[in-house]
């Protein structure tokens, strides 16, 4: 009988990575979210901003819960709202969705 020797088999050395590598997957994800999500975001609410700031008596507008009505008077949060020829209601400049066009 022949005795077989057992040689350690050497395992393959793991490489070394740069650091710098393991941060730009999380770079792109960073970049992506921003120009995809928050740019976007940012801009819609900034323009909405200005609608809300340019409010004038006589236009016509779209509240958030789907109100439309005629601006009778603006204060500096609120808005009076006429939604009929008798009905008049106080709501808060927030509450605007969109202007739709003036009177």
């Amino acid at each position: 009988m022949t005795a077989i020797a057992l040689l350690p088999v050497a395992a393959p050395q793991a490489e070394a990575t740069n650091p710098l590598a393991m941060f730009i997957p999380l770079v792109l994800i960073f970049l992506v979210f921003y120009f995809f999500i928050i740019r976007p975001q940012k801009k819609k609410e900034d323009t909405r901003k200005k609608m809300i700031e340019a409010v004038r008596k006589g236009d016509r507008v779209v509240t958030i819960g789907g109100l439309h009505g005629t601006i009778t008077q603006v204060d500096e949060t609120s808005v009076l709202l006429q939604a009929d020829t008798n009905t008049k209601l106080r709501v808060e400049k927030n509450a605007l969705s969109n202007v739709v066009g003036k009177d």
